[in-house]
């Protein structure tokens, strides 16, 4: 068992109740899903925020990260709660699984968007960063799309370092640590580990998708 496997056995140990009374009150994975998204949209909404602080109230601003990092990390338990319930509560579907992709894409490019604005507002010696988190918002599209083209080649594509559950752990860490130490450099280490994880990730999958599809065309 890899350590992901552990880790949500873990988690779903600590949600099934929480699950279990979402069955009760008639909440669906569709509406789940929409609501971490929503969480997602506050917390780029407090990215912005921290933005405008800088540079010269760059004080105000950490409170604002911290907190945008916090509603990040729970904002995630959703993305993991709208499957198990669609699970345990026999409410799978074809349009589900669209939906959740999709606004996991939105969800990740809002949040990285608001730090990337960070970055540019916080003054010159952070402008570079400003261009480091646009390549972890490149890299962290281009993981999910190559595994998409990836599944509809009929090749299981789950390789790679840094997946989205990965992705959100460490900007929502980084942020919170930034927020409580008035330190940027942790978030900008954060983002230099997404920009070169997550595009290493994508190459990864392509090189495993030609191996594969290699594969598939020697045994014609």
């Amino acid at each position: 068992m890899n350590y992901r496997d552990f880790l949500q056995k873990v988690i779903y140990v600590i949600i099934n109740p929480i699950i279990k009374g979402m069955i009760r009150i008639g909440l669906t994975p569709n509406i789940v899903t929409a609501l971490g998204f929503v969480g997602n949209l506050v917390a780029t909404y407090l990215f912005i925020k921290a933005s405008l602080a800088f540079p010269y109230e760059d004080c105000k601003a950490y409170p604002f990260i911290a907190w945008g990092g916090g509603i990040i990390l729970f904002a995630g338990l959703f993305d993991m709660m709208d499957g198990r319930l669609a699970r345990m509560g026999n409410m799978s579907s074809t349009f589900g699984a669209l939906w959740d992709s999709t606004l996991d894409r939105y969800s990740e490019l809002v949040t990285l968007f608001g730090i990337c604005l960070l970055f540019i507002k916080a003054g010159d010696d952070w402008f570079w960063m400003g261009v480091t988190t646009f390549a972890a918002m490149v890299g962290s599209v281009m993981v999910s799309y190559v595994r998409a083209r990836a599944e509809g080649l009929n090749i299981e594509c789950k390789v790679g370092l840094m997946q989205r559950p990965e992705r959100v752990v460490v900007t929502a860490v980084v942020a919170i640590i930034t927020g409580c130490t008035l330190n940027l450099w942790w978030l900008a280490g954060g983002m230099i580990l997404i920009a070169v994880l997550a595009n290493i990730t994508a190459f990864w999958r392509i090189a495993h998708c030609y191996k594969e599809l290699k594969k598939k065309d020697e045994g014609k």
